[in-house]
């Protein structure tokens, strides 16, 4: 007989149109098969890297978590704003020139109807898990560091309680026909997390910190085994076998 586990509730959820620049906060969003719709279908190429994973990141370039995709909401985004608050088309030679500028080597905005993810579709953390980074850091550990796409508010408030959730899945809402992931691994984190979201300034003692704690795992991967819209607020269930 499988085991039930209240988690907790939704407590928000974030989208990020191009791969490693600046998300958007949802109330709502439609997961599906392949993540939360429009989550990271669009990046650049780095046209200088024939490898398997050619795509730039800001671990590769910080600045590019200053630059904010714009558009209709809903919609894929049509601009991007630059740090220096310029406007630019998605697929303009411009905004491939300034990044390129930045990055010291050629790319290219590619679009990939799938996504273009490091390990995993859809991630998940708990607000304790972040806060709890935070004290142990000594400074603020802003959500948007971990680049989630679900922040779960924990009834347990147990810190790292996700390393648990290996192996079972997750149920968002209410019904038998409630969107489910099934988490597949932890979060290994990478220096991205040193990233101040605003600023773009290192931090590296957030990285730190969650080596120390934790082996340097925060939160899980997951991939969609039944699609459907979530919401903040929703109850979150898991199932282990």
């Amino acid at each position: 007989m499988s085991q039930r586990i209240e988690l907790g509730q939704i407590e928000g959820i974030y989208r990020y149109p191009v791969k490693s620049m600046r998300g958007e906060k949802l109330d709502a969003a439609q997961l599906g098969f392949h993540g939360l719709d429009g989550d990271r279908r669009f990046a650049f190429r780095r046209l200088d890297d024939p490898g398997d994973f050619p795509w730039l990141s800001a671990s590769k370039l910080p600045e590019l978590v200053l630059f904010t995709p714009r558009g209709t909401p809903g919609e894929p985004p049509s601009h991007v704003r630059t740090p220096e608050g310029h406007d630019l088309p998605l697929f303009s030679e411009g905004l491939a020139t300034d990044v390129g500028r930045r990055l010291g080597a050629p790319v290219q905005m590619m679009q990939l109807r799938n996504g273009i993810f490091d390990d995993a579709s859809l991630s998940v953390i708990t607000s304790h898990t972040v806060r709890e980074i935070g004290r142990l850091a000594g400074r603020d550990a802003d959500i948007r560091r971990f680049r989630p796409n679900i922040v779960v508010r924990s009834a347990a408030a147990v810190p790292f309680e996700e390393d648990a959730w290996v192996g079972g899945t997750i149920f968002f809402g209410e019904g038998d026909d409630a969107p489910s992931v099934a988490v597949t691994l932890r979060d290994l984190r990478c220096a991205m997390v040193n990233l101040e979201p605003d600023g773009g300034v290192p931090s590296p003692e957030i990285m730190k910190a969650v080596v120390r704690a934790n082996q340097n795992y925060a939160g899980i991967y997951a991939a969609t085994t039944r699609v459907g819209r979530v919401a903040v607020g929703q109850r979150v269930v898991l199932r282990r076998p």
